[in-house]
């Protein structure tokens, strides 16, 4: 019986996860939110959502509005240290919730702790661990993560870089200060990629291939 009651342990887990990856694929970045919110995280307007899990806990999540989630984000809403007392305390557990407030980007492979509030208007940069609470309009990064630079002198930095980076006739259906879906713009993108990657070949490496 044993051995039956196994065996059905693991069909039953694959099963469920090929359902899982079936459903997955109904989903892109542009829509994941709605999965995300059956379970009953809090997600904004005109989020994208660039991973499949929002962790063990996804109703301890909170995403506000026009927020990047990038790829292989973790959020750890529980702390999985407690396991060195389960002998003296088999019952212990220790959770925290995450809240990540409007207009924020989360860089790839980004590490979220429970108990931390993110933003508004703040940027964490890719491969950081975020241990505490980050200020709005703020830019962190690393481990744990730390402050490097306001929001406005990376917003100068970019505009400045960007100013010789944008190709002629880039996106033109985009102006300034104007609201456009993400998705949309992920499209416009998309469609003039090719525009964008013979330009930045032009500026950044130069007729002969090097760097200028």
């Amino acid at each position: 019986m044993q051995r039956v009651a196994s065996l059905w342990r693991i069909v039953h887990s694959a099963f469920r996860g090929i359902r899982y990856k079936i459903e997955m694929r109904h989903y892109d970045e542009f829509t994941i939110a709605e999965h995300f919110r059956r379970q009953g995280a809090r997600i904004g307007e005109n989020t994208r959502i660039c991973v499949t899990s929002l962790g063990t806990e996804p109703y301890l999540v909170r995403i506000g509005d026009d927020c990047l989630i990038s790829t292989l984000v973790a959020f750890e809403t529980h702390d999985g240290g407690v396991s060195v007392f389960r002998r003296e305390f088999p019952t212990l557990q220790r959770f925290g919730t995450i809240e990540i407030l409007d207009n924020c980007m989360i860089g790839t492979k980004a590490t979220i702790l429970s108990g931390v509030r993110i933003g508004p208007n703040s940027v964490v940069g890719a491969c950081s661990v975020v241990t505490k609470d980050v200020p709005p309009g703020v830019i962190v990064a690393g481990s744990p993560a730390r402050p490097v630079s306001t929001l406005e002198s990376y917003r100068e930095k970019v505009l400045r870089e960007w100013g010789r980076q944008e190709p002629d006739g880039y996106m033109p259906e985009v102006r300034a200060g104007g609201e456009f879906p993400p998705a949309y713009i992920h499209a416009l993108k998309r469609r003039d990629e090719k525009v964008l990657r013979e330009h930045l070949m032009r500026v950044l490496w130069g007729d002969q291939g090097e760097p200028v």
